[in-house]
């Protein structure tokens, strides 16, 4: 079989949703596709220091910071961090209007005291919002805002009650910024992530289907919720999870079963992987 470029996303995905803990034969099926010549990826929101465990069981690399910091081992292929004007505009502004943020570096991540509160009042949610409401129960490094050291930073996520507290925030930086609104059930909050327009999963994808000379033809992804998408709509065969987003499984090549029930191994088996 043509060598495969294959992208998988972490929460809801490869792991069950806030956990470093991929099911057993998820790994195997990785392990085997390796053994089989293919590359794996992760392709995640989360920041090199937050999948740094889910790494060190054996990827390639990883389409970190949703598309802001990719590497391949020690080799970094690309990086883009927050202008620093517009990251301090985008706090001041979400803060103003009583938006709970969390801010990524590269490898440590502050966020607001209070989150974890509004999160206990919050009903279940996407894999995102139970992946931040876990990292704070069992300080998966996000440490006090109050701490924050300057260093820079490539994401702002972002929860809150109503979608017009982003307003002045979306006008002053839409231009360069997307407002990632997650799609989910009612929750009672709102949760998203401010990604710069400059890069994204999918662009991600490209970078290292290029640094390596493989045809995005080559490649597949597997993700669970709207901030997939772009890696969804630019792989050559996309999968989604069957605990994901009814919009994403609508544009994806395949539906697998959840990631409790095994469904990447599945999928790779499915998809002549291993």
């Amino acid at each position: 079989m043509k060598k495969k470029l294959i992208f998988l996303d972490i929460d809801g995905t490869l792991t069950p949703a806030g956990s470093n803990n991929p099911p057993e034969s998820a790994m195997k099926a990785v392990r085997k596709a390796q053994a089989n010549g293919h590359l794996v990826f992760l392709c995640t929101g989360r920041n090199p220091g937050m999948l740094a465990p889910v790494l060190a069981l054996g990827f390639e690399g990883a389409v970190a910071c949703a598309g802001g910091h990719v590497f391949a081992g020690d080799r970094v292929l690309f990086d883009c961090p927050m202008e620093k004007e517009q990251f301090e505009t985008g706090m001041r502004l979400l803060k103003e209007n009583g938006v709970f943020r969390t801010i990524e570096a590269r490898n440590a991540t502050w966020g607001d005291e209070d989150l974890g509160d509004f999160l206990a009042q919050a009903g279940e949610g996407n894999s995102e919002l139970v992946r931040w409401r876990k990292a704070l129960a069992e300080q998966l490094n996000i440490r006090p805002m109050q701490e924050y050291d300057g260093s820079p930073i490539y994401k702002i996520v972002f929860m809150c009650k109503e979608m017009k507290q982003l307003e002045p925030a979306r006008q002053a930086l839409e231009k360069d910024y997307n407002f990632v609104v997650q799609d989910v059930a009612a929750h009672q909050c709102l949760n998203g992530e401010l990604i710069n327009r400059r890069f994204d999963k999918g662009r991600g994808v490209r970078i290292v289907a290029e640094a390596f000379g493989i045809g995005i033809e080559d490649t597949i992804g597997f993700g669970d919720s709207m901030n997939d998408l772009e890696m969804i709509e630019t792989v050559g065969y996309s999968v989604c999870m069957d605990n994901g987003s009814p919009k994403l499984k609508e544009i994806s090549d395949l539906v697998c079963p959840a990631v409790e029930e095994d469904g990447l191994a599945w999928a790779f088996e499915k998809l002549g992987l291993v």
